[in-house]
């Protein structure tokens, strides 16, 4: 579908991973997903969310971050890695930010979304900082809504993310509510290095201590 008009604070960079680049961060995801944190389901309220979840640096669970895993195994999460702030200071000077070379990110979520896999319309409220969200998709084309600061409802635009996509929002779209109500199968290029389902890599900056 076409790249509709995006509000302010946001960026679409269709394609902006090459293959080989979205291979070896599949091959990260495996190396992470092996360490000392498993993959792992969040729980909102008493209901797993859908989407199979690893955090870098800091543990992210609804509501709040800690450096250890406490809602998993209580084990310390891996370190966030230089060259991740590097690929994210790099993203941020693709879409043309004034900040990209002082972009510190901290932290990431690293998503996995199966075939049916989904996510509600939330806000990332989570950090004190209010420095962009840097997002990177691998796999199945996923339907990514985005919305208003004040409610879950409309007005709210739909697009579609391919593999290789960057998705930036900042500004005064930091808080706006945003999800995937969808994964379309089988859409995955043979050569990102992901058979089926969907990677989301998401950087952000805590703007914590410690």
């Amino acid at each position: 579908m076409p790249t509709p008009d995006l509000p302010d604070g946001t960026a679409h960079v269709p394609g902006w991973l090459t293959a080989r680049q979205q291979r070896w961060l599949v091959d990260q995801f495996r190396h992470w997903a092996a360490g000392p944190v498993p993959p792992h389901s969040p729980m909102i309220g008493q209901h797993p969310m859908s989407v199979r979840a690893v955090c870098l640096g800091w543990h992210w669970r609804p509501y709040a971050y800690s450096r250890e895993a406490v809602d998993v195994n209580g084990r310390r999460v891996l370190d966030f890695p230089d060259w991740m702030v590097r690929l994210g200071r790099q993203a941020l000077a693709a879409v043309d930010h004034p900040d990209a070379a002082e972009y510190t990110p901290d932290t990431a979520i690293v998503n996995f979304y199966d075939d049916t896999a989904k996510m509600g319309m939330h806000q990332d409220r989570d950090e004190r900082s209010t420095a962009p969200v840097v997002s990177l998709s691998i796999g199945d084309t996923a339907r990514f809504r985005f919305g208003n600061t004040e409610n879950r409802g409309r007005p709210y635009l739909d697009l579609d993310l391919h593999s290789g996509d960057l998705f930036v929002f900042g500004g005064p779209a930091r808080l706006a509510f945003h999800g995937v109500p969808k994964i379309h199968p089988g859409t995955a290029p043979h050569d990102c290095g992901l058979a089926a389902g969907r990677l989301n890599i998401t950087m952000r900056v805590t703007g914590l201590d410690g």
